[in-house]
């Protein structure tokens, strides 16, 4: 069952396309990964699954996007599309308040005030983000403070707790070290059990490590997509292949 279904997606910034007839299925609890070379169209794509394009002048979508058989531009509200697809960014942005209160945030603002709600959903949120363990006696300390693999895991169990059911990860572990990649992958391998997981990375190790699709990009088109195995090992056109043997990109 798939949870997303793009159609035939055109996206403009004014004349410019950066996505030319795209079509494809994101299925449901799955971690799909989106590949290519900078400036390929996969980050457009990713952040028209939950309209943040919307937020950029000049931006003109033709197409449809399909969440659980309705279309996100014109059955939607904006404002519960976004509490229904999460996002995690490239780069770890925990708001400038306690580690607590970093989770606690989206909820308080969804009017939820009872103290012992709030407890546990954080610590649930965190535990859910593999962070409980290591942070459990300082909820209250700085954000700031944390390392950052541990920062970008507090933004996910940020997006946790409001309980979406996509979670969009652009390039999530492009500046984190490798121990602090491998424990989001952990992560998201475990993740997909509840939600389902678009992710943009330009490593192809870990597309090939986490997920089980793949979609790759070139230019603005949708070049291939199937399975990560059946993409890397046996890719149907050339441009595929070039890129997996890196020969550009």
């Amino acid at each position: 069952m798939n949870k997303l279904d793009i159609h035939n997606l055109n996206l403009f910034y004014g004349n410019n396309q950066a996505l030319k007839n795209v079509s494809l299925p994101i299925p449901k609890n799955q971690v799909t990964a989106l590949i290519g070379p900078s400036g390929c169209g996969k980050s457009t794509l990713l952040r028209s699954l939950n309209r943040m394009n919307d937020l950029i002048e000049n931006v003109s979508i033709t197409g449809d996007v399909h969440f659980e058989g309705q279309d996100i531009y014109h059955d939607f509200d904006v404002r519960q599309l976004r509490m229904r697809v999460g996002m995690v960014f490239q780069k770890a942005n925990p708001f400038p308040m306690s580690i607590y209160e970093n989770v606690a945030f989206g909820l308080r603002a969804q009017g939820i005030k009872d103290k012992k709600i709030l407890d546990e959903i954080v610590e649930q949120s965190l535990r859910s983000a593999a962070l409980w363990d290591e942070i459990s006696d300082r909820l209250n300390s700085h954000a700031f403070g944390l390392s950052g693999g541990q920062q970008q895991r507090l933004c996910i169990a940020r997006t946790i707790a409001m309980e979406p059911e996509v979670i969009l990860m652009d390039e999530p572990t492009s500046a984190l070290d490798p121990i602090a990649t491998h424990k989001i992958e952990v992560l998201m391998d475990e993740l997909r059990k509840k939600f389902t997981i678009v992710i943009v990375t330009h490593s192809m190790q870990q597309a090939r490590r986490i997920s089980d699709k793949t979609a790759f990009f070139w230019m603005g088109e949708l070049v291939e997509h199937g399975e990560t195995k059946q993409v890397f090992e046996q890719p149907k056109d050339s441009r595929t292949q070039g890129y997996v043997d890196g020969d550009f990109g």
